[in-house]
């Protein structure tokens, strides 16, 4: 995009940090997708959505688990505990990840680095039947 409008987005992170616990699921997962999306880096952003998602990461549907991470790997803002509880959340409830959901999240875990064979086990698993 051609429509980057840096002082935007810090004001958007500025206003919405003192306000992210209350943010839903969606709302976390979209906002770092906004910022990943648009390439603009703010880790204070990004660490607090990291603090507020785990404690209701069980809340999380498929997608937003997999968009929040692809947008930690695409910012390259590593949080291992994050992903940790992204894979615990994400293993009971992989069968309803649809496809690009699957890949967005093998993906960001591979990119990062951050390994997690059981989830990447059960990945596997539920991909089969889909490819």
């Amino acid at each position: 995009m051609d429509q980057h409008h840096p002082m935007l987005f810090d004001e958007v992170a500025r206003a919405a940090i003192p306000m992210i616990c209350t943010f839903t699921s969606q709302s976390l997962a979209n906002t770092v997708n906004a910022f990943a999306k648009m390439d603009h880096q703010h880790p204070m952003l990004f660490d607090e959505v990291a603090r507020a998602a785990i404690p209701i990461i069980s809340t999380f549907k498929s997608q937003e688990l997999a968009i929040t991470v692809n947008a930690f790997a695409k910012m390259d803002h590593p949080h291992p505990m994050l992903f940790d509880e992204v894979a615990r959340a994400a293993i009971p409830i992989i069968d309803t990840f649809n496809s690009q959901d699957l890949a967005n999240t093998v993906n960001a875990f591979a990119k990062m680095d951050h390994q997690h064979p059981m989830l990447f086990d059960e990945v596997a698993r539920a991909a089969i039947p889909i490819i």
